[in-house]
């Protein structure tokens, strides 16, 4: 007697198509589709985009975001800044001969109570005294600091992103040392209040 073939399910006739978009602070810009069988399966993906992809600016090639998924409506998936980054070859292309690399990695808890890790870069235009390096890093972690306890996660997060944190830094260590460049290289979110931030919210999310 002939067996009985079991029928195979197809997995992705199962699965729903999710549109994953920005925060509010970036535009709430479609930065991807994914699919899912589970709308809580999409809770924590961390999706990878560059500055590029949602300002049509050909400036920020070289800066890719990160953006963590922590509420599904529907379907579509919003997000919060997780971090960014420089792109190696970028960072790469900066240094030059006879000069200075100053790093700096300062932890900052922004006014409305995120955590966040700032990693700096500033690189001088000739050789840095070891006295010019102290006095140059005193500057960053200060403005730093400042800048934390006068703005929110998302006004940190915009203008840590978009330069300005790192162009009042260069406009303060110029006077110290001839500098070629200041920016803010790397954010990594590593605490945030997002339980209060989601109880105010979901249903006041509008749908895409």
């Amino acid at each position: 007697m002939p067996r009985r073939r079991r029928k195979v399910q197809d997995k992705w006739r199962l699965k729903s198509w999710y549109d994953i978009h920005s925060p509010p602070y970036f535009g709430e810009a479609h930065i991807g589709s994914a699919p899912c069988s589970d709308p809580n399966k999409m809770i924590g993906r961390v999706i990878a985009k560059t500055l590029y992809d949602l300002t049509d600016d050909f400036a920020h090639q070289h800066l890719k975001l990160f953006f963590k998924i922590v509420a599904v409506k529907e379907n579509n998936c919003f997000t919060i800044f997780k971090g960014h980054e420089y792109s190696r070859e970028y960072l790469r292309g900066l240094v030059r001969r006879r000069s200075t690399r100053i790093d700096d990695i300062l932890n900052i808890t922004t006014k409305d109570g995120y955590k966040v890790r700032v990693s700096t870069v500033v690189l001088s235009a000739k050789k840095a005294r070891t006295s010019q390096v102290s006095a140059v890093r005193k500057i960053i972690q200060r403005i730093a600091n400042e800048k934390a306890q006068d703005l929110s996660f998302e006004q940190f997060v915009r203008e840590a992103v978009l330069g300005k944190i790192a162009s009042d830094m260069y406009n303060e260590t110029k006077n110290i040392i001839p500098i070629r460049h200041v920016g803010i290289r790397k954010t990594k979110l590593m605490a945030s209040p997002i339980k209060k931030e989601m109880e105010k919210s979901i249903e006041d999310i509008p749908t895409v």
